[in-house]
């Protein structure tokens, strides 16, 4: 591990100040400590930022809830008013990690963690998201858990989070203090870059810019659920995850919001799945119908190529849970 110098901030202004000199946040440190231990990111600082008041689950006047950025996975996955209004999450959290890591990991740094692509953990091969222009070995390499949607000729790599998964399906936002002390509110969609040509660039946040909390709407009506595919019941992540809330009204699909993990650079949600299903009777036909359009652009690169069959059976079996529908 380089050196570096160790900053304990005082207040959020601090540490967006020592951020944007070219220092790293740290709270956790879960993914992080392991980056730096391998080289793969080298900060000149750290930025100890769990000092801050960042660490509070308060409700808000419309019912919702607002996630302090230091609150622990765990301590989100446990709260009795996620558990009750918004399950899909606290499920999420909980088929997230170990319980040793969901007790340190922080919900901010769970949302910029980086990805568990092989190749850019390994300095030793090319990747255009360690070192932009080096190239992608993963495209023509060991891709199996790697994206099937969103990707460009420059990166295939997955992000890894289930929580951002449940978040983006509930349509949470992110809040965030900028260095000119400005507050901007983000919805996860907007904080979150596809690879394009700068597969290193992974948000739009600005040097500096810290995430301070995640706000919750208020929970909408219908049944929840996350369903996570993976290769071994314990600690690893999806192969394919669908966070979903449907729904129903009179038989019919009201209202659906799902969202998918390990098939894209970002937790993945297309509004024109939830438009072929809203105002539809449950049947296996109009389930069948809705993976296609989701998987209308997927592309596999050999390794990765079961994704695009297991993402069909996945979000069908998911819709017939939340429909209570059999086929």
């Amino acid at each position: 591990m380089k050196p570096f110098d160790y900053i304990r901030a005082d207040s959020p202004d601090q540490a967006s100040d020592h951020a944007a000199q070219g220092g790293v946040f740290i709270a956790g440190g879960t993914n992080l400590l392991d980056l730096m231990k391998l080289e793969v990111m080298t900060p000149d600082a750290l930025i100890d930022i769990n000092r801050l008041d960042l660490n509070q689950i308060d409700e808000t006047d419309d019912g919702g809830l607002r996630i302090g950025a230091l609150v622990s996975n765990s301590d989100l996955a446990n709260d009795t008013r996620v558990r009750r209004h918004w399950p899909v999450l606290s499920r999420a959290l909980l088929a997230g990690a170990s319980g040793q890591l969901r007790n340190k990991a922080t919900t901010g740094g769970n949302l910029l963690q980086r990805t568990r692509c092989l190749y850019f953990y390994d300095r030793a091969m090319a990747c255009n998201k360690r070192e932009p222009g080096s190239g992608c070995a993963a495209r023509d390499g060991f891709n199996r858990s790697l994206a099937v949607l969103g990707t460009s000729e420059h990166c295939i790599a997955t992000h890894p989070s289930d929580m951002a998964v449940a978040m983006r399906a509930l349509g949470a936002e992110v809040e965030t203090l900028t260095r000119e002390g400005e507050t901007r509110r983000l919805t996860l969609d907007q904080l979150y870059r596809l690879p394009g040509d700068r597969p290193d660039i992974e948000t739009v946040l600005a040097p500096g810019e810290l995430i301070t909390a995640v706000v919750l709407p208020a929970p909408v009506e219908g049944r929840q659920t996350y369903r996570k595919v993976r290769d071994r019941a314990s600690y690893a992540f999806a192969l394919v995850s669908v966070a979903g809330i449907v729904e129903m009204q009179d038989g019919r699909i009201a209202r659906a919001d799902l969202a998918f993990g390990g098939l894209a650079p970002k937790p993945w949600r297309d509004a024109d799945v939830e438009a072929a299903l809203q105002g539809e009777a449950p049947s296996d036909a109009l389930f069948k119908k809705a993976a296609d359009v989701l998987l209308r652009d997927a592309q596999g690169f050999g390794e990765n190529d079961f994704k695009l069959p297991l993402a069909r059976r996945t979000l069908v079996s998911v819709l017939e849970e939340l429909t209570e529908a059999r086929r």
